[in-house]
């Protein structure tokens, strides 16, 4: 997701990706999934400690993303934001975020529990009545769901500052701060030739259109590259398999 945010529509710089892919994608996948999903999830499974785990991991994971830019910003040497000041901003403004998003990704979860359990990691089925709901049901659902948020409510998005641009305007009061050198140069050119929709817009058109549009391409790119990763995996566990 990280990757065609930034190649797709410039959002993000090329130069942050691996910044970006520690804050986010790590201590989400890594630490939220092997240190705080598994572990909880061991015993069994319940409605109760799918909220809790989601809740928590969220929350804490979010925390040490948050952390880490601010690590990030003050060992970079290139920025004038005062260290302690902007982790007072940056954490407890995460804090809420995270605890958002727990809930969201445990109403998620929830669902798939109650649906289709044996799709959630670490679930072993007990009996064949575990499922409620065929898997092709489920991921239509959640294909459907996929478009309306992407392509509906997308249009909705609020434009107030995320997070870290609320936290850089308490601090420096903007939301931006411009670092030119060679190297950013030549990665913004590589992201003008690979952004299809730079800031999620189409050029000459309405910024909903362009939102609904972006929505869409999104989701088709993210599943492509997932079903590509898919077929590479099973390629490969057949071949060590052969």
């Amino acid at each position: 997701v990280l990757l065609i945010q930034c190649l797709l529509f410039a959002d993000g710089g090329l130069l942050a990706l691996g910044a970006n892919a520690w804050n986010m994608a790590f201590y989400g996948c890594f630490i939220g999934s092997f240190l705080i999903w598994r572990p909880m999830m061991k015993k069994g499974f319940s409605r109760r400690k799918i909220v809790l785990a989601s809740v928590i991991g969220c929350v804490v994971t979010l925390q040490l993303g948050a952390f880490s830019v601010t690590l990030e910003t003050l060992a970079s040497g290139i920025s004038e934001l005062p260290f302690m000041t902007f982790v007072g901003f940056m954490q407890p403004i995460h804090l809420a975020i995270g605890l958002v998003e727990g809930l969201i990704t445990a109403a998620v979860l929830v669902f798939v529990f109650q649906a289709r359990p044996e799709l959630l990691t670490g679930y072993q089925a007990r009996q064949r009545g575990d499922s409620v709901f065929h898997e092709k049901a489920v991921l239509a659902f959640f294909a459907a769901a996929a478009v309306l948020i992407g392509c509906g409510l997308s249009l909705a998005a609020s434009s107030k500052p995320d997070g870290l641009e609320w936290s850089m305007e308490k601090v420096a009061g903007t939301s931006g701060l411009e670092t030119r050198f060679e190297e950013s140069d030549i990665a913004g050119g590589i992201q003008e030739l690979t952004a299809i929709l730079p800031d999620y817009g189409l050029p000459y058109a309405e910024s909903g259109v362009g939102t609904a549009v972006s929505g869409m391409v999104g989701i088709i790119a993210v599943l492509c590259v997932c079903i590509c990763w898919g077929f590479a995996f099973r390629f490969i566990k057949r071949k060590k398999a052969g």
